[in-house]
């Protein structure tokens, strides 16, 4: 008997295959549990005031590369949802923000001063693992004035706290569009 004869039996797949379907098929979002934007919004204010002065004399690619790595640390998928978009919309390669989460292994998609500032946000986003190490801090200092090296740990300190913001609250990656926070 061959196959050409054979009638075939009706697919019983639930592997989705146009895109409403794949749509349908992932999970629902989750909800928020407070909006501190709304029900703190001094507080807000403050640490989006804290976040732009810390982008002063910072390097905007560093900026984004130092909020998505803690991001990554922190598992913050709002932030990491928000500064990819951000990242890619300033032209960052997919490429380099994929890497990201591998860098030790990927130095060559960074330059020694982006790898510095990584380094540094590391030590700065994993208390948990002792101070910030005087080696990691030299290796920054070294590629970054004393003006900027205080920006970048600001800007480190201050993606921390939006993750820790966000975690806490529940907020819902996927709705980001760069640009629209305006800043």
């Amino acid at each position: 008997m061959t196959t050409e004869n054979t009638p075939t039996a009706p697919s019983t797949s639930t592997t989705p295959t146009t895109p409403d379907e794949k749509a349908a098929a992932y999970l629902p979002e989750h909800t928020p549990r407070i909006s501190v934007a709304e029900l703190a919004p001094d507080l807000y204010r403050a640490l989006a005031r804290a976040d732009a002065a810390a982008r002063k004399n910072l390097d905007p690619v560093i900026g984004e590369l130092v909020k998505i790595r803690a991001s990554q640390i922190n598992h913050c998928a709002f932030c990491l949802d928000m500064h990819t978009k951000d990242a890619l919309a300033m032209g960052e390669s997919v490429e380099r923000i994929v890497q990201l989460s591998a860098w030790e292994e990927s130095k060559h998609y960074y330059t020694a001063k982006e790898i510095a500032a990584i380094e540094l946000t590391e030590a700065i986003t994993v208390l948990t693992d002792g101070f910030v190490p005087d080696e990691v801090y030299a290796h920054a200092a070294e590629h970054f004035d004393e003006k900027e090296l205080a920006h970048l740990i600001g800007a480190i300190t201050v993606i921390n706290a939006w993750n820790r913001l966000s975690v806490a609250a529940r907020n819902v990656p996927g709705h980001y569009v760069p640009g629209s926070l305006g800043q």
